[in-house]
C-alpha cells in the first residue's frame, strides 16, 4: 500500500501539470505564387487543389488558398497559400510527399512537369513563421455568406531594428493587442513571427471578415476603441513599426477556410 500511494500521487500531479500545459506554438508556411497569364493561374490552381491540398489532408492539415482583391488589375498576379505545421521538418516532408507519391504526381503533372519555356509561374516565395504565445495555434474562422465575398486580411509589419521589432511583438502579446482584436471580433486566423523571409525583422497576422463592409466596420471600431488609444499612446511602444503591407484577399472555392 505504501508503494501504491506515491505512484497514485505522481500520476495525479502529472495529470494536473500536463492538463494545464499551454499548446505548443505552431509553425506556418506562406507560399506566394506570382503569375502573369490565365494559363499559369489554371496550372497553379490545379496543382494546389489536386496535389498539394490532398497531401496536406492526408496528414490532417488544412490549408487556406487566397487571391488578392487587386488581382484583376495587377500586371503580376498572386496566389497565397497558408499552412500550419507542428515543426519546420513537417513542412519539408509535405513537399517531399507530393514529389514521391505517384498519384499526386499524376494529379499535378501539368505543374510538376511543365517545360522550361512554359513555366507554371513567374516566381514563388516561401515564408516560415512561428505563432505568437497569445495565439499559439491557427484558428479556422466562422464566416457566413459566399466565399467570393469573404475578406481575409494579411498584414505584414516590419521593424526598424530588431529591438524595436521585439517591442512590437511584445505589444501584441503582453501589451494586449491580440486580446483586443479578439474582443472586437476580428476572427483572427494567426499571429506570428517571420523566422525566414525576404523582409526582416517582420511579423505577420491574418484577420477575416464576412465581406468588405464588415471589414470597414471592424477597423473603425478598432481605431475608436479606448483601449487601443491608450495602448498606442504609450511611449514604450512608439516607433516600433517602419513599414506595413496590407493584402486583402478572397478565398478560392477549394480553400479549406
Amino acid at each position: 500500500m505504501k508503494k501504491v500511494l506515491p505512484t497514485i500521487f505522481f500520476l495525479i500531479v502529472c495529470t494536473v501539470v500536463f492538463a494545464g500545459k499551454p499548446p505548443a506554438k505552431e509553425f506556418y508556411e506562406i507560399r506566394i505564387y506570382q503569375y502573369t497569364t490565365a494559363s499559369q493561374e489554371k496550372t497553379i490552381d490545379g496543382f494546389l487543389e489536386k496535389a498539394l491540398l490532398p497531401a496536406l489532408h492526408a496528414s490532417r492539415i488544412k490549408a487556406g488558398v487566397f487571391k488578392p482583391v487587386t488581382n484583376d488589375t495587377a500586371a503580376v498576379k498572386k496566389i497565397y497559400v497558408l499552412m500550419a505545421f507542428k515543426s519546420p521538418a513537417q513542412a519539408i516532408e509535405i513537399s517531399e510527399k507530393v514529389s514521391q507519391d505517384k498519384t499526386l504526381m499524376e494529379a499535378g503533372k501539368e505543374y510538376m512537369e511543365a517545360p522550361y519555356d512554359q513555366p507554371p509561374y513567374a516566381r514563388y516565395e516561401r515564408i516560415l513563421l512561428r505563432a505568437f504565445p497569445d495565439h499559439p495555434v491557427m484558428s479556422t474562422p466562422s464566416l457566413k455568406g459566399p466565399k467570393a465575398e469573404r475578406i481575409y486580411e494579411l498584414r505584414s509589419y516590419e521593424g526598424p531594428t530588431e529591438k524595436k521589432y521585439r517591442n512590437k511583438v511584445d505589444m501584441f502579446n503582453a501589451g494586449g493587442e491580440v486580446v483586443l482584436f479578439k474582443r472586437l471580433g476580428f476572427n483572427a486566423v494567426f499571429y506570428a513571427d517571420v523566422i525566414y523571409g525576404s523582409h526582416m525583422p517582420n511579423l505577420m497576422y491574418m484577420t477575416s471578415f464576412d465581406n468588405m463592409e464588415s471589414r470597414t466596420e471592424h477597423w473603425k471600431a478598432f481605431s475608436n476603441d479606448a483601449e487601443w488609444k491608450k495602448l498606442s499612446g504609450m511611449d514604450m511602444y512608439k516607433n516600433n513599426v517602419s513599414h506595413i503591407d496590407i493584402t486583402l484577399m478572397h478565398p478560392t472555392e477549394y480553400s479549406d477556410f
